[in-house]
């Protein structure tokens, strides 16, 4: 068989196949396997299979994922998450739409110190949602605001999805980091901004909580102190060069853990948990990431993502309409794809073309963050809507998958206006490694 029909014919099939819902991991792990041994052998797809599933699991640079997502889940079980968002209520609750925007900043707050996107959506389902409920919220704006809060998580730093693009590009993780922070906040700021027109033009979606005084706002604040530590301790240190975001990673875990046991915040049953969530987290990302690779030299064999590049590459286009064409790419297969799978599979095809037209490799990173962010709201994949949907269904039983993915519109053009004004204002991006580094 011609490979470049193979390819083609591998590709329908793991479509397909994402539709019934089987996991992305073993649907990528399935076909690259089988189309790799039949234009290869048999011998050496299972050879490519133990090695790579192994490689995946012992790589020191992603021993990084689980400490981070360690890092979060502990925060979560000592009570940082509830008062991140007490504070954010404090100063926006008696706005209308304003528990879903105190939801959204407090993903934000929340993410600097979890990585994951999923994580961070499911644990402010549980804090977050109820409280919508409870005031009267519409469901549609209550889970869709958790859920695309949630996909800030991948790109405040520490960001797992960053860390991974900084392997594969052998880029500085730690510019990464910080360049993530000011396009994490616009976006927030974004996000604020359409929940507030939203609500101007229906009241009955959000309605007014509770108001504070400012002298209880500002009270509110000491809940931000341990999230503040943290973050300056692990973002810090790896600005300074005490240590690698390896190492970063573990002492961000030692930290938490340290101020949870001072406050006496964790329960012995709540440590148990974290490990397990994480052990539970960590090996879905592992594996889906050894998926990726067994599909993705699969296509190599195909040569379609050579021929994808340079086809792109060699449009008689200025450089600004080949970048608008690649991240066209990168929206409709989020539509498909993980988010994380998606830059797996992609970046070793379009790096060399975007580095070759003269755009900065650390821009890049952040651009196809915020892009793939929106794959995770998008069906028919959209991991944070069925997290949220799958949280919703011990919380609040009532919210059906519909009324998720009819709020997520208006946070999808939310994220393509901040698109927009990134590719237009770089700077805003590359200012603070520039600085920095």
């Amino acid at each position: 068989m011609d490979p470049t029909t193979a390819g083609i014919i591998g590709i329908t099939l793991m479509v397909l196949l994402f539709m019934t819902r089987m996991p992305v991991a073993f649907v990528m792990m399935l076909v690259g396997f089988i189309g790799f041994s039949l234009l290869t052998s048999w011998k050496g797809g299972l050879n490519l299979m133990s090695r790579n599933v192994y490689d995946s699991f012992a790589a020191y640079e992603l021993s990084t994922i689980p400490l981070f997502i360690l890092m979060g889940q502990i925060a979560f079980n000592c009570g940082i998450s509830k008062r991140l968002y007490n504070t954010a209520y404090h100063f926006l609750g008696d706005i209308r739409g304003g528990l879903a925007m105190a939801t959204v900043s407090a993903c934000t707050a929340f993410g600097a110190v979890c990585g994951s996107s999923p994580a961070t959506a499911a644990t402010m389902s549980t804090v977050g949602i109820p409280e919508m409920k409870r005031y009267g919220y519409a469901n549609s704006l209550a889970t869709a605001s958790v859920a695309s809060g949630g996909g800030l998580g991948m790109i405040m730093p520490p960001s797992v999805v960053l860390i991974i693009y900084g392997v594969l590009t052998e880029q500085s993780i730690g510019a990464l980091f910080v360049s993530g922070i000011f396009p994490a906040l616009l976006l927030t700021a974004l996000f604020i901004i359409g929940i507030y027109i939203q609500c101007r033009l229906n009241p009955a979606l959000g309605p007014k909580g509770d108001s504070f005084t400012w002298k209880e706002k500002l009270k509110s604040t000491i809940n931000l102190i341990d999230t503040l530590i943290i973050f300056v301790l692990v973002i810090g240190g790896i600005f300074k060069g005490w240590f690698t975001p390896t190492e970063a990673a573990s002492i961000g875990v030692i930290g938490v853990l340290t101020l949870a046991v001072i406050k006496r915040q964790l329960s012995w049953q709540a440590f148990v948990n974290s490990l397990y969530e994480t052990l539970r987290t960590s090996c879905m990302v592992l594996v889906l990431i050894a998926g990726a690779v067994v599909f993705g030299k699969f296509l190599a064999v195909t040569r379609i993502p050579f021929d994808l590049a340079n086809a792109v590459g060699s449009m008689d286009l200025p450089p600004f309409a080949i970048m608008a064409a690649i991240i066209a790419i990168y929206f409709i297969g989020g539509c498909f794809m993980d988010s994380l799978a998606l830059i797996m599979l992609t970046i070793p095809v379009f790096f060399p073309v975007v580095t070759n037209m003269g755009y900065d490799p650390i821009w890049f990173g952040i651009i196809i963050v915020l892009v793939t962010e929106m794959g995770v709201i998008t069906p028919p994949v959209g991991i944070n809507v069925y997290v949220v949907y799958g949280m919703c269904q011990k919380i609040a039983p009532d919210v059906t998958l519909e009324d998720v993915f009819k709020g997520i519109m208006p946070f999808m053009l939310s994220i393509i206006i901040g698109i927009a004004l990134l590719f237009i204002f770089p700077q805003i991006i590359l200012f603070l490694p520039g600085l920095m580094y």
